[in-house]
């Protein structure tokens, strides 16, 4: 295999007399992380190679470790010595024709519904698009609506429309679900599509709203050239089943599309789907999820305190937190945190106020937000247990249909100073935040249950001993944070994934309760692809 430099390991050795690639993992500050001539300085000291020879320098994986006061880098790098580099660009899958091919109808252009569809041309199937919202441009139009009017469209919103929630809600990437299926091959179909590679070599990679939407129209514009179907402001209100088999897809206007085969991917919002399912005795679940508030705090701030400096400097992004706790027996964390990010509004239907947030790509925003939620278990439900399945549904409702109306019937949203929701004062005043559609001073305890607004008044204060500084009355706290999960599940086979009471039926992503993000959700839209693709093969 040749030298061994200072005991790393050589991955490769290329036919060209003396060219040797070699692949290790260093921690470094975060300027010579961020500098590729002192990154290649110091590889060439710390390994007795001559600088000269080092040609290249590829970071494979990058995460920040900021445990102790001196931050630092962690690298996983690819270093090509005495050899030429050529970078290799992501190539995607060769798409077939599928013009005439075998359909399978997919209701919802979110990331399950989008990635099922791109298998489905892979595998040689013609997917057809069923999207009760708009382009993801047409979109823009009234999530501007919901901001500047308070006017919300049902069917086109932050979380309705071609990409679903992810689109206009940040595009964060990590996942746990790594179990579940090839994570690397999602991240390369994105960077196919025009995503930056990087989010293949950060720990916890990010796209940004600013990014998406383009990123998705490419994915829609090649299953349409391949010979897919995209459908947009058509609402799916029916579903016709024999048999126990789905034999027809019904849409608003009517029109029938016979079909054995359909792809559930609405998403965790789609309550007239959940509604509809229910009324037709299809097999539907409550589900526990999680519910809360969004909190706001300055940048800088987070940034202070877990840099554990006053200026993180130019070499570091703005800095993420996550927290867990527990709190009387019951769990409380924070979920999708946005640094350098906004609160959005992002109700669904008149009557009802939902906060959410999302960072551009650079994470430039003075402030930083993040869901602070607490688990919920079936028997939170029982007040709405007439409800069946839907139970949760409905709590999750009511929670919704308070905060609009203690805000004064607008997109405005109940606001508290932190220090004052932990004490149990309304705040006299509230400083201006990300939120556009304004705020209202509201005791959070009028929005939630007492079990909640207990939970995260204790849970707060835990986590200031957590991150020392959090715990202040200059952030402030948005309710509700509400749509963290679907409400519901629709059970399926876990070895078929059909559903288990109705054949040709793929429950798939978010909205059936297998997903949790956009990572999970393309994964289990391919999944489900494939799935039903075996089925109609056979």
């Amino acid at each position: 295999m040749g030298h061994r430099y200072a005991g790393e390991l050589i991955v490769s050795s290329q036919q060209n007399k003396g060219a040797l690639q070699y692949e290790f993992s260093i921690q470094v500050p975060p300027p010579v992380a961020a500098q590729p001539e002192a990154l290649k300085k110091k590889i060439a000291t710390e390994n007795s190679i001559p600088l000269a020879t080092i040609t290249h320098v590829s970071i494979l994986k990058r995460s920040i470790d900021a445990r102790q006061k001196a931050v630092k880098v962690n690298l996983k790098l690819r270093v090509y010595v005495s050899e030429p580099y050529a970078p290799t660009e992501v190539e995607l899958p060769a798409y077939p024709d599928v013009s005439h091919a075998s359909e399978v109808v997919i209701i919802g252009a979110g990331p399950a519904g989008l990635f099922a569809a791109l298998r489905c041309v892979e595998l040689g199937y013609k997917p057809i698009v069923l999207e009760r919202g708009k382009d993801v441009r047409a979109r823009r139009r009234d999530l501007k609506a919901i901001t500047r009017d308070h006017r919300v469209d049902a069917d086109s919103n932050y979380c309705f429309g071609e990409g679903g929630a992810g689109t206009y809600s940040d595009g964060k990437l990590y996942t746990r679900s790594k179990k579940r299926g090839d994570v690397a091959r999602i991240l390369r179909l994105l960077v196919g599509f025009g995503a930056t590679d990087q989010i293949m070599v950060d720990a916890h990679p990010h796209i940004g709203t600013n990014k998406l939407p383009d990123i998705i129209a490419a994915m829609r514009e090649r299953i349409i050239a391949q010979g897919g179907q995209v459908c947009f402001e058509t609402k799916v209100t029916d579903f016709e089943i024999k048999d126990s088999a789905m034999t027809a897809v019904v849409l608003e206007d009517g029109t029938r599309l016979e079909t054995n085969a359909v792809i559930l991917a609405t998403g965790h919002s789609a309550r007239d789907i959940f509604e509809l399912l229910d009324r037709k005795k299809v097999a539907i679940e409550a589900k526990p999820f999680a519910l809360g508030v969004r909190v706001e705090h300055s940048q800088a701030l987070i940034d202070q305190i877990q840099y554990k400096r006053s200026d993180r400097g130019p070499y570091l992004p703005p800095s993420p937190y996550s927290i867990v706790k527990q709190v009387g027996g019951r769990g409380m964390y924070s979920f999708c945190m946005c640094p350098g990010g906004v609160i959005a509004p992002c109700a669904t239907n008149a009557g009802e106020v939902v906060t959410n947030g999302w960072s551009p790509s650079k994470r430039d925003q003075p402030t930083s937000n993040s869901g602070i939620v607490v688990e919920l278990r079936l028997e939170d439900f029982k007040e709405f247990a007439a409800h069946g399945p839907l139970a949760g549904m409905y709590f999750q409702q009511a929670i919704e249909q308070r905060a609009w109306t203690l805000a004064g019937k607008t997109q405005r949203v109940p606001a508290q100073r932190l220090v004052d929701m932990t004490n149990g004062q309304v705040s006299k005043d509230l400083p201006t935040t990300s939120y556009k559609p304004g705020l209202a001073s509201v005791d959070m305890g009028e929005v939630f249950p007492s079990f909640i607004h207990r939970t995260l008044q204790e849970g707060f204060k835990a986590f200031d001993k957590r991150m020392r500084g959090y715990m202040t009355n200059e952030a402030v706290v948005h309710a509700p944070e509400s749509r963290t999960s679907s409400p519901v599940r629709i059970p399926r086979d876990y070895k078929t994934l059909a559903h288990v009471q109705i054949s040709g039926l793929y429950p798939c992503g978010e909205g059936a309760g297998y997903a949790g993000g956009i990572i999970s959700a393309a994964i289990d839209g391919e999944k489900c692809a494939e799935a039903c693709i075996r089925q109609l093969a056979q």
